[in-house]
């Protein structure tokens, strides 16, 4: 009698945590990376937010080795629905929210760091005068102006 009640308090449980799985969707969501051969494909849940879809995105892009290698720094990309306008999904936002399936995933562009190297190009070039002397010399093009 009293192994019968703990099975069905048992049973009662793994249905409350089947019921609340059940309340939270999953979809399978499409993401191509620019530049890759092909999409990535996986489920995830309705309320993670798109940093968490990116992050997964980039580790499974990394587990299959495809190139070109883009790193797993989340904040280097932005994911775009392919479904809505041109303008980047907030990373904190769920990924219901967009209501698409299909994403693309796009690298920022960085800013590329001031060197000694580089600042000593950008004052050099300030001072050998106007664009066309710049232009001329490292590509031998001729500009002329009449």
């Amino acid at each position: 009698m009293m192994g019968q009640q703990k099975q069905k308090n048992h049973n009662k449980n793994n249905n409350d945590k089947k019921s609340k799985e059940a309340k939270t969707g999953r979809f399978l969501v499409t993401i191509t990376v620019l530049g890759s051969a092909g999409p990535i494909r996986f489920v995830v849940n309705e309320k993670d937010t798109v940093s968490k879809v990116t992050s997964t995105a980039l580790k499974s892009y990394a587990r299959e080795g495809r190139l070109p290698l883009l790193g797993t720094n989340v904040d280097h990309f932005f994911l775009y629905s392919v479904n809505s306008t041109s303008q980047a999904l907030d990373p904190a936002e769920t990924i219901s929210s967009c209501e698409s399936r299909n994403f693309c995933l796009c690298k920022k562009q960085m800013q590329p760091q001031m060197t000694e190297a580089r600042s000593e190009m950008v004052s050099t070039r300030k001072g050998n005068g106007s664009w066309k002397t710049w232009l001329n010399k490292p590509f031998g093009f001729k500009i002329y102006s009449h």
